[in-house]
């Protein structure tokens, strides 16, 4: 196996303002002068875990910029706001996109401290202009050929674990039987990762949820901080064997763009790429693929439009996204002193995007607690980001909450949730969608 120390000793060296990829608060910090303060909400208090909207309205309507005691960010709740943050990325940093939420125990920073566990930004949370350069690649690998390729991929592998599924005694349970492996299973093979790989590395994107999301115990981050080095270990190893192996898939072309160029792209960017995009490109498009059913089912009128003209798919996922969106929050921090929604803001202020806000604000929205497949402008939603971020892997989520749709209301139209069954999301403060789903057909 090729020797990675030695190749980065041979290139140019990463820039020091690449950044770490989770660094984790050294403290909680206090509210901004003159900030309104709230002392009760929690992110991930049991409340807003189960039922964020109603409470994100409320606040929103109470203080559109406030102060969270909680957590100690500034949280932003309407979408003009939002929108200013994202577009404006030299005085709202994207690098603490995947830190920790609260400081670590010095346990688990003493794992993350090994010489080997040195992933960088090169993703969503690196600056520019080097966001820029990296950028080029990444779009490159989501063209118009590849993604071709993986719809044909992705619609085999959804008529496949359909038909399993329904093979099997009603009711199944989604999570596992679809929306689980499907996002995973196209991905991965979009990176080059072996099949035989899926469920490990799947169980590590699940830990890194908690890691840089939720508020896990010290023990907790112990173990999952071993686990996290083992990850990046993996995806190490598996970029040096693809150095020297290569095929038609994402982890081959970046390396053929470093052998062309390495000052444009550096080798440990492209493990760092491959370590960021195995978690982005599968676990939010999970819980997007269970959101539109528990958007859809119940509603039976418009599950049987869409069984009667597939052709409204694509708006009905764009209403998901926008009514029960996968990722209901994001974060920046400011680089400048600065003033958002008539709140001024020092240099190093946390921010708290609220997407579960914005989604639903009634001027921009009409009768935005209500699910409509035919509204007219559901992809007007902030689900994706915006600006020099905006997510990357956007129409790869779209085309496989598509594909899985579009298998679904050929195959089982009568599809129904078990009712009454208990519905509970992966407690963090991003990504929201059913730990477990049951469905029944007739």
């Amino acid at each position: 196996m090729t020797n990675t120390s030695d190749i980065h000793e041979a290139e140019p060296a990463v820039d020091a303002n690449a950044g770490d990829y989770h660094q984790a608060p050294d403290q909680i910090l206090g509210a901004p002068p003159g900030c309104p303060v709230n002392h009760s909400w929690d992110p991930l208090g049991q409340s807003y875990m189960a039922d964020p909207y109603p409470i994100a309205a409320a606040l929103r309507e109470d203080h559109p910029v406030f102060y969270a005691n909680e957590v100690g960010y500034v949280v932003v709740t309407k979408m003009a706001d939002i929108e200013t943050v994202f577009t404006n990325p030299d005085v709202y940093a994207s690098s603490n996109v995947q830190d920790p939420l609260y400081p670590l125990d010095p346990r688990a920073t003493e794992v993350l401290q090994a010489p080997d566990f040195d992933p960088i930004a090169v993703m969503s949370n690196r600056a520019e202009p080097d966001h820029a350069r990296i950028r080029v690649y990444t779009r490159a690998g989501f063209s118009n050929r590849r993604l071709k390729g993986l719809e044909g991929y992705a619609r085999d592998r959804a008529n496949f674990l359909v038909d399993q599924m329904l093979a099997t005694d009603s009711p199944a349970e989604y999570v596992k039987a679809f929306a689980f492996p499907l996002p995973a299973e196209i991905v991965f093979r979009f990176i080059g990762f072996p099949p035989e790989d899926d469920s490990l590395i799947k169980g590590w994107c699940v830990e890194r949820k908690t890691f840089s999301w939720g508020k896990p115990t010290p023990d907790r981050q112990v173990a999952i901080a071993d686990h996290m080095l083992e990850y990046w270990r993996y995806c190490r190893e598996f970029t040096a064997n693809r150095r020297d192996n290569r095929t038609d898939d994402f982890a081959s072309e970046l390396l053929d763009a470093h052998d062309a160029d390495n000052n444009e792209l550096s080798y440990r960017e492209v493990e760092s790429i491959i370590y960021g995009l195995s978690f982005a490109g599968h676990d939010p498009v999970t819980n997007l693929l269970c959101n539109t059913l528990l958007c859809l089912l119940p509603r039976r009128d418009q599950w049987d439009a869409l069984c009667a003209d597939p052709s409204l798919i694509p708006n009905a996922v764009e209403e998901t996204l926008r009514y029960e969106s996968s990722q209901i929050a994001w974060r920046r921090v400011t680089t400048q002193d600065t003033t958002l929604g008539g709140i001024d803001l020092p240099a190093g202020t946390r921010i708290f995007l609220n997407f579960a806000s914005a989604n639903r604000q009634p001027d921009l929205f009409e009768s935005p607690n209500e699910f409509d497949i035919h509204r007219p402008n559901a992809g007007r939603h902030i689900s994706f980001g915006k600006g020099i971020h905006y997510c990357l892997g956007q129409g790869l989520a779209k085309m496989e909450a598509r594909v899985a749709l579009e298998t679904l209301v050929e195959k089982a139209p009568t599809l129904h949730l078990v009712e009454d069954q208990d519905l509970t999301v992966f407690p963090n403060i991003t990504f929201r969608g059913p730990e477990s789903l049951l469905v029944s057909w007739e």
